[in-house]
């Protein structure tokens, strides 16, 4: 009964009543997050000001996009940290359960390919050729960078990426190889960053990709590599600048939390942390080297946590290339 009503919910009536949380009941509250790690940056920032600033406890824990979304749909957490958009599979489970959620763009993300400092042959690459590294049909065959270009030397080719519970394996494999979750499996698979970090900055043969913010606390030992989206494009390498202007494609893109709609209408600790998420935003996305939506883009998405209207824009499928303001008019 309780997942109708709030389908039905004069939701933003009911949270207009008082969503103010005193700080003498502050200590008996919890706001509970799991998922991304790439998202874990931000949200951590956020809870951190929100703590200090509101005296209720908040917990953020890492389990993947994949592994988050289980915990939401079993009712486990309150918010969801998510680097893809919730899938058609994870929308079923939840809407059995009983589960409705408010999607929420919070911050852009460069999704980054880096080599070690010591590979001094990569200067860019193209899809096609990352492609042709992380195809299911690579698997077992494509072992040297050498087969990637002739002009490579023959060396191994060692590669690193996320784990299949994690959003930035669902959409790098949707933006290069063309299907979510479609990719060789002989590759070293972690939900930790730092493990990829570390592991592509060790060897001189390595490849990985992760989150920007990644990236940037480990410029000093490792190499983005500048991308190549289509013959005749530039080569672009990640950075706020090109996220902002569309020219890194195709591996930008936005990145979310997740909010039970119940959560919302009825805990007050809830709405006031997700109050204090949107208004701080912009400045926290950008300390953690993360890229801020622009001002219009905050404004919507505001105005779609205050109408508390619950559904996905993406329609349960990757898509790759969206706006957001596109998006927020999609969830009817």
């Amino acid at each position: 009964m309780q997942s109708k009503f709030v389908k039905t919910l004069g939701l933003a009536a009911l949270v207009a009543a008082s969503f103010t949380v005193p700080h003498a009941q502050a200590a008996d509250k919890i706001v509970k997050i799991d998922g991304s790690s790439t998202v874990y940056p931000i949200t951590e920032a956020v809870a951190e000001d929100f703590q200090k600033a509101k005296g209720i406890k908040v917990t953020v824990g890492i389990s993947g996009t994949g592994g988050g979304f289980k915990k939401f749909c079993r009712g486990e957490t309150d918010i969801s940290d998510a680097s893809r958009p919730i899938l058609q599979k994870e929308i079923d489970i939840c809407k059995e359960a009983g589960i409705q959620y408010i999607e929420l763009p919070i911050a852009y993300d460069a999704l980054t390919v880096a080599v070690s400092p010591k590979n001094d042959w990569v200067k860019s690459l193209t899809v096609a050729q990352l492609n042709k590294m992380w195809a299911p049909a690579a698997q077992g065959s494509v072992k040297s960078w050498k087969q990637i270009d002739p002009s490579f030397p023959d060396k191994p080719l060692k590669l690193f990426g996320p784990g299949a519970d994690s959003g930035t394996f669902d959409y790098f494999t949707e933006a290069i190889v063309g299907k979510a979750k479609s990719s060789r499996g002989d590759f070293t698979a972690s939900e930790d960053d730092n493990v990829l970090v570390n592991g592509v900055a060790g060897d001189a043969g390595a490849l990985g990709y992760f989150g920007y913010a990644y990236y940037e606390e480990n410029k000093d030992k490792l190499k983005a590599v500048p991308i190549i989206a289509k013959a005749g494009a530039p080569a672009v390498l990640p950075s706020p600048e090109t996220v902002k202007d569309g020219t890194y494609q195709p591996l930008a893109r936005p990145i979310f939390i997740y909010v039970n709609a119940t959560s919302a209408a009825f805990k007050p600790e809830i709405k006031a942390f997700v109050d204090f998420y949107l208004a701080n935003a912009p400045t926290l996305v950008k300390e953690v080297k993360y890229v801020p939506l622009p001002a219009n883009e905050y404004a919507a998405v505001t105005a779609h946590w205050k109408s508390l209207k619950p559904g996905s824009g993406f329609g349960g499928v990757a898509e790759v290339g969206v706006k957001i303001e596109e998006l927020l008019k999609r969830i009817k």
